[in-house]
């Protein structure tokens, strides 16, 4: 099994993942090979081929499904643009600005975007909505939420759902096949160089959107489609690709070997047991045991009310590494934390008066 560099202290996984040492071997390599010229869109095609396969087997649908590209805002435009005009998109409160402002942006044609709290979002779904979108778990609180009756209500009504799986993937165990449509950037939880993404489409996306960024590598062939003005796209998923930042790939497809070869149940107890653990240690209620969390328990993302940055300032200046979002101090844990990370936030926090408030 692949690890990691020595990493005691980061609690950001949430913000940035870290390198495997097979992705940081990769991107040496890559390189080298550069430096020597013997480095070409071939090869780097033949990786993004092996990432694609690797994510969809991650997430259970066939790669025929997946397209691949750089950004989830691009990706989540593509959805914005085959909106018709005067839709209404539905969104929880607070969501990442990738998943909400592409469809803010449509507002010169009438798409109205209808903000909601989260555990109101499956029942705020209308005859008039067209698409929900949200992330799996919320970047600014981790609150992870049972997909089953959004989905449930989009369908009852014929809405499109779009699911971003970034602070999913990874870390808890999904699957893309019950949403139209889903964004995942590797960088985060799957430990990837920042420049891969991938979107799953249904069926119906397929039919629905148009991929209005297409490119040379959008082509049935790749390489018979770098000159107009003849377009022949892929009838796939991969008519949505758009053209790879080649030496993102090296690295992105060795951290998604290491994370299919994972158990993503034992991942996600191991995340979620180190929460609970801090939870308990501050003398704060566990966070993500039931509401909007269905079946699934915990959250590998806990956050504690830190409106003046002074629980960060702490870690900070204790070796930590964590994040302040909303208000709210973020900590993370993934596969290279373990107790010792609980007890350094502990002692950082000077017994957790500043946490104890909870969420």
């Amino acid at each position: 099994m692949d690890s990691f560099p020595s990493s005691g202290g980061y609690l950001a996984a949430c913000t940035a993942g870290l390198p495997t040492l097979g992705t940081l071997a990769a991107q040496r390599a890559d390189l080298d090979a550069w430096s020597r010229a013997e480095t070409s869109p071939a090869r780097y095609g033949a990786l993004v081929e092996e990432g694609r396969a690797l994510f969809a087997d991650l997430v259970g649908v066939p790669a025929s499904r997946v397209a691949t590209g750089s950004q989830t805002s691009v990706m989540a435009a593509v959805v914005a643009d085959a909106l018709p005009d005067g839709a209404e998109v539905v969104v929880p409160d607070g969501d990442f600005s990738s998943v909400v402002f592409p469809f803010l942006a449509q507002a010169h044609r009438g798409v109205r975007v209808r903000s909601v709290p989260l555990d109101e979002l499956a029942a705020s779904v209308g005859p008039d909505t067209a698409l929900v979108a949200w992330s799996a778990v919320q970047s600014a609180t981790g609150v992870v939420t049972d997909p089953g009756p959004v989905v449930a209500a989009a369908r009852r009504v014929g809405a499109l759902t779009l699911c971003d799986l970034t602070q999913a993937a990874g870390v808890l165990p999904v699957s893309a096949a019950p949403f139209d449509v889903t964004i995942t950037h590797a960088y985060k939880w799957l430990c990837a160089p920042r420049g891969v993404a991938f979107m799953t489409l249904s069926d119906t996306a397929l039919g629905r959107l148009r991929p209005v960024q297409a490119g040379w590598y959008a082509g049935a062939d790749v390489w018979s489609s770098c000159y107009g003005p003849a377009m022949h796209l892929a009838d796939d998923a991969r008519r949505f690709d758009v053209s790879p930042a080649w030496q993102a790939w090296p690295g992105a497809v060795a951290a998604l070997r290491h994370a299919v070869a994972l158990d993503q149940q034992t991942v996600w107890r191991h995340a979620t047991g180190l929460a609970d653990r801090l939870c308990d240690a501050l003398g704060s209620p566990r966070q993500g045991h039931g509401g909007t969390g269905g079946a699934v328990t915990g959250q590998a993302i806990v956050t504690f009310a830190d409106p003046d940055g002074a629980g960060l300032r702490a870690l900070t200046a204790a070796g930590l590494t964590a994040s302040g979002r909303a208000g709210r101090l973020r900590i993370a844990f993934h596969h290279w934390n373990d107790e010792d990370d609980v007890t350094a936030v502990v002692a950082a926090l000077a017994g957790g008066d500043r946490a104890s408030s909870g969420r």
